[in-house]
This record gives C-alpha cells, sequence and structure tokens, in this order.
C-alpha cells in the first residue's frame, strides 16, 4: 500500500507518508519535543487505489507529525567583498529546523 500526501509548510512542499521521518524549516508557536503537529497545507492525497488533488488544498485533510528534534543547521557563511575598495564582510547563519516523524494521513 503506498499512501503518501504532498503537504506545504515553511514555503517548501514535501511528499511524505506514514513512518517518514524529515527535517522541515521552523514553525512558528511554542513547540517541545514530543508534541503533536498538524499540518492542515495538504496539496495531494494517493491511497494507493484513489487520488485526491486540492485546488489548492484538499479541505478536510490532515497529516499527523510528532516532532521528535529541534535543532539548528550547520553553518553557512555569507561573504560580501568588492576588490580595490577595501571592503569586507563575512556573516554566518545557522537556519533553524523542526525534525518530524510523519504519524499518519487523515
Amino acid at each position: 500500500m503506498n499512501e503518501f500526501a504532498v503537504i506545504a509548510t515553511g514555503g517548501k512542499q514535501y511528499k511524505v507518508s506514514p513512518g517518514d521521518s524529515l527535517k522541515i524549516e521552523k514553525i512558528k508557536g511554542d513547540f517541545k519535543v514530543g508534541d503533536k503537529i498538524v499540518f492542515d497545507k495538504v496539496m495531494l492525497v494517493e491511497d494507493g487505489k484513489d487520488t485526491t488533488i486540492g485546488t489548492p488544498y484538499i479541505a478536510k485533510a490532515s497529516v499527523e507529525a510528532t516532532l521528535s528534534e529541534i535543532g539548528r543547521n550547520a553553518t553557512i557563511e555569507v561573504v560580501k567583498y568588492k576588490q580595490k575598495s577595501r571592503y569586507y564582510k563575512k556573516n554566518g547563519h545557522r537556519q533553524p529546523f523542526f525534525k518530524v516523524k510523519i504519524v499518519g494521513i487523515k
């Protein structure tokens, strides 16, 4: 049974199946490890025999997940440089992330 859904969160789209684990952008709100998160912006649901496509989202569909880790990605260095003018700026950025495990698709 190849059940999967396509959800939108954090400005990106993810293809998820029950049991999957994925890193997503940080979600606004107060969440702790072990909390349940419900994604209601479901764009497509495939349950093995029937496919439902939203316009743009499916009204009563949702994907449930549990939060397994909160962290920050590796440092990305941002360098601005102009030759011959003594202009050099170096900056670092660490993007926060949530690691979630998909529990079910409804």
